[in-house]
């Protein structure tokens, strides 16, 4: 008699938003922006590396703006972890709406409140990236990075709305649903298991628990509805 041994593999990976910036204290429309981390930023970051500290990781990848590198470095340092970059994790570019706050935003473009709060599936901004195209980047980014370390335990450090853009994709496999998903605080952490690279399960949703209250500024966060 002959016997099968069914063996399914399993990878796991961490999806984690970067620390606070004062962009993000700001409500500025940060995009490709390369803001450094703020005080509260540094902060986060030290209770973010002691969560990892106890979860074994094999690699750690990493969009290359520093406010997503710096995150990554704090996850990566607490347990000698190899850290990559890919530039497919960035943040979506805001064109020429990048350095403004949003309320700015409003009041100087007519057409912005109408795309970033009502369609927001069809934001196109001028000198920048459509969300249809970040929507497909941030999905073809991830899963050929789980193609890459089948079986493995990974952390991919990125950016507020690519990821939420990612859940959109995993939760609904439609755009125009996108804002029935919330954002992340900064440094939540999400975990996701692969079958494989097309068949991902959402264990957990933008958990905070490495978080005091106090590290948590709710102010920050993009206003989305």
């Amino acid at each position: 008699m002959i016997y099968f041994i069914l063996v399914i593999y399993m990878t796991k990976v961490y999806i984690i938003r970067h620390c606070e910036t004062d962009g993000n204290a700001l409500k500025k429309f940060q995009g490709h922006t390369d803001n450094d981390i703020n005080e509260m930023g540094a902060k986060q970051l030290l209770a973010l590396g002691d969560k990892f500290k106890n979860i074994p990781l094999d690699a750690v990848y990493s969009s290359p703006l520093i406010r997503a590198h710096k995150t990554a470095l704090a996850i990566s340092e607490s347990q000698n972890t190899p850290l990559f970059t890919n530039d497919g994790l960035v943040e979506i570019n805001g064109g020429v709406y990048e350095g403004k706050t949003f309320d700015e935003l409003k009041n100087s473009y007519p057409e912005f409140a109408e795309m970033w709060e009502s369609k927001t599936w069809e934001f196109a901004p001028e000198n920048g990236e459509t969300m249809p195209d970040a929507y497909e980047r941030i999905w073809n980014t991830v899963t050929k990075i789980v193609k890459e370390n089948k079986d493995k335990t990974i952390a991919i450090v990125s950016h507020g709305f690519v990821i939420r853009s990612l859940f959109c994709r995993i939760l609904y496999n439609d755009i125009k649903k996108f804002r029935q998903l919330d954002y992340g605080f900064n440094t939540s952490v999400s975990l996701l298991e692969f079958e494989d690279e097309t068949k991902p399960k959402i264990v957990y949703l933008n958990d905070l628990s490495h978080l005091t209250d106090d590290l948590i500024n709710k102010n920050a966060r993009v206003p989305i509805k």
